[in-house]
């Protein structure tokens, strides 16, 4: 395998990282961390075009870069991965919806939190707080009706798991709040205690399917005799 055929890799270890921090900063908040939330937003942003361009460079690694022709300024034979990283500029965000589909004749399924998303990106970038009420839960919003089951189908692996076991509870219960579905290859094992309140509110439907996915079990109490 060539260094350029090692791109899709790259670019998927790099976004698993940003999904790890866009779900930790989305869920938690509170004194000394109250810039976690908009930072959620950037992560998710972060994490959502890395994935992307992972996915559509397993069509071919230089299609995620916008002018090819730009590449070729040294009159080189063979194009090499430093080359690439020098000269190349990929597409941006915004554009690479319409790449996806171009290339894997995918849709994303929710463009609005998308755009949401973006504007929200676009906005704490330049400074300036975003016009939501709960930025973490636009993050979430976004990454589990889009970039999950996008990474689901071409990496098989599922968002919930990119976070410390120890919070993957947590996680859980913000996406039952919001009823979001997401995926899991095996069942989910997390304390009752964490999100049996968040099932008691959400449709049945939506309860049922969760129910399927995750194993409640009751946190022991270090106090009990």
């Amino acid at each position: 395998m060539s260094e350029i055929d090692e791109i899709p890799e790259r670019i998927f270890r790099m976004a698993s990282d940003a999904l790890t921090q866009a779900n930790t900063h989305a869920i938690f908040n509170g004194p000394g961390v109250e810039h976690w939330a908009n930072m959620s937003i950037l992560d998710a942003a972060h994490a959502g075009e890395l994935f992307l361009k992972a996915v559509i460079a397993q069509a071919h690694p230089l299609l995620i870069f916008r002018d090819l022709f730009s590449l070729d300024k040294s009159g080189q034979e063979l194009l090499d991965i430093r080359h690439i990283i020098e000269h190349g500029r990929t597409y941006n965000l915004e554009h690479l919806p319409k790449l996806l589909w171009v290339v894997h004749g995918e849709r994303l399924p929710d463009l609005d939190s998308f755009e949401k998303l973006r504007k929200a990106r676009n906005a704490i970038q330049h400074f300036c707080a975003p016009d939501i009420g709960c930025p973490g839960d636009l993050a979430l919003t976004f990454l589990y009706r889009n970039i999950d089951p996008l990474i689901k189908r071409h990496f098989s692996v599922d968002a919930v798991n990119f976070i410390e076991p120890d919070e993957i509870g947590y996680l859980v219960e913000h996406l039952i709040r919001l009823e979001l579905s997401f995926s899991s290859s095996e069942v989910i094992e997390i304390s009752e205690f964490v999100i049996s309140e968040a099932l008691a509110n959400v449709s049945g439907a939506y309860r049922k399917n969760v129910e399927q996915r995750i194993c409640q079990y009751q946190r022991e109490d270090p106090n009990a005799s």
